[in-house]
């Protein structure tokens, strides 16, 4: 049979480069498109979960870390302020037992933490989203006197919190301040965004 001048070597090779340039072109049309299913970079950030060192923290004192663009609240709660949460009348509370789950199953008892001395709170008012102050003095003469244990106090409406974000009774906001779920990576390092039952 007669190859009618038709050079085999060159058709294999053109056959071949052919593939290769439509596999590189497929792939290239292909990466795009499935790296737009993965989320982008600030949905990531605004989920992914926040480290914060209390190491530094004194008794009695607050930071804020970010997550998810809310502020998280850490309180290094002093013996005194563990007493005052613990003693504390909770016939003044509206939810005193946290039956309402602002919290994750972990977090228990009337301190709503995992270790006694530490307080994580989303330090957003449930009742319209302001963000409340930190009054952490007991007895205070504007917000009760001897019925004020020390706590959170939003301005804006009136709403009052104790020092575990336990809610006070015949105010404005509805339940207790969100414990969001965190855990501790280290004696003072905490992971907040990340449930302590599945890391």
């Amino acid at each position: 049979m007669a190859d009618n001048g038709v050079n085999k070597g060159r058709r294999r090779f053109l056959l071949g480069a052919t593939t290769v340039v439509g596999a590189v072109g497929a792939v290239g049309v292909a990466v795009p498109f499935v790296a737009s299913w993965q989320p982008s970079a600030r949905a990531r950030a605004a989920g992914a979960p926040v480290q914060a060192d209390v190491s530094k923290l004194e008794p009695g004192q607050r930071m804020t870390v970010e997550w998810r663009g809310r502020p998280v609240w850490l309180v290094r709660r002093s013996d005194d302020m563990i007493e005052r949460i613990r003693n504390f009348d909770g016939s003044l509370l509206a939810d005193p037992q946290s039956e309402e789950q602002q919290q994750p199953t972990y977090v228990e008892g009337e301190l709503r933490s995992i270790r006694p001395e530490i307080g994580v709170l989303v330090g957003i008012c449930t009742h319209l989203g302001c963000s409340p102050l930190y009054r952490p003095e007991p007895g205070a003469a504007d917000l009760g006197g001897e019925n004020w244990p020390g706590g959170f106090f939003c301005p804006c409406h009136g709403s009052r919190f104790d020092l575990a974000g336990r809610v006070f009774a015949n105010v404005p906001a509805p339940t207790n301040l969100e414990v969001p779920p965190h855990r501790y990576d280290s004696e003072e390092i905490i992971i907040v965004g990340e449930d302590e039952e599945t890391a």
